[in-house]
């Protein structure tokens, strides 16, 4: 049997990992003094409620090896091999405990880096659980397959605020409070595995239409493979709006969109209000 973990940087929760038959492994988030396990007991709209009322950024802690050989011996001891789709390793250490911790299963546990975070990881992992339905796939199979196609990934996002990459002391506050009074919208991508800006645009409107020239530009979404759009914060508007202003690029392809909240490990940095997309491109 072949069993699937995935850590809570793909923003499933406890309650969707048990639904899909995976093994969540959660970060720790703290708030001052206060410690969650992200996606158990604090969950994405808890977590986006004290990001929006605290002045101090959240801190995010990888996942050590320890809470990994824990997972990796409870999956394996009935004979089962285990695949691990994890946060890209350029955005955290957590890959690697994960490989260090797999070392000790002679084989059994295969980890893969998705060189992505949050929705792109998630469709990953997707694609991960649809390989599996072939039972005639072993556990390396699915690993050659998940490396060889995770490069296709595009996960584009519009910010709809520089406040909390200011507070991450990734841009200064000079350039923050500019552009919070020109309303620029940065559009940023995963590429290689880091977060790179991409673009920017001026309003939610041009914001949108830049998301949707990059990723037409990428080639466009391969609508047979997993695909998802992610909204950070506590509503979901911007979301709908972006729905409504990119219509042509999803009416003739699906029914419906899937969508879901963004959390913690990448909520930290963009803060509320954001759009994102992630798709296999053709």
């Amino acid at each position: 049997m072949i069993k699937f973990l995935v850590d809570s940087a793909s923003d499933i929760d406890l309650e969707e990992s048990k639904r899909l038959g995976v093994q969540l492994v959660p970060m720790q988030v703290r708030f001052g003094n206060e410690e969650y396990l992200d996606g158990i007991n604090l969950s994405h709209r808890e977590f986006f409620e004290k990001l929006i009322e605290t002045d101090e950024l959240p801190q995010t802690s990888q996942i050590n090896e320890f809470a990994f050989k824990e997972q990796f011996g409870k999956l394996t001891e009935d004979g089962s091999e285990v695949i691990a789709v994890t946060l890209s390793s350029k955005l955290s250490g957590t890959y690697t405990c994960a490989v260090n911790a797999a070392a000790e299963f002679g084989g059994r546990v295969r980890v893969v880096d998705s060189l992505n975070a949050c929705i792109g990881q998630r469709i990953l992992l997707q694609y991960a659980l649809r390989l599996a339905e072939d039972k005639s796939l072993s556990a390396a199979d699915i690993e050659r397959e998940l490396n060889a196609k995770k490069g296709k990934i595009r996960l584009l996002a519009v910010l709809d605020t520089l406040t909390y990459l200011r507070k991450g002391g990734r841009i200064s506050s000079v350039a923050a409070i500019a552009g919070e009074m020109l309303s620029i919208k940065p559009v940023v991508s995963v590429i290689d595995g880091e977060v790179k800006a991409v673009g920017k645009a001026l309003g939610s409107k041009k914001g949108n239409n830049l998301l949707n020239q990059l990723l037409e530009k990428c080639g466009g979404i391969d609508f047979a493979m997993p695909y998802a759009l992610g909204y950070s914060g506590l509503s979901d508007a911007y979301l709908n709006k972006y729905l409504k202003d990119s219509e042509r690029l999803w009416k003739d392809s699906t029914d419906a969109v899937p969508a879901y909240m963004i959390g913690s490990t990448i909520g930290t940095h963009i803060g509320p209000g954001a759009i994102a997309v992630a798709f296999f491109c053709k």
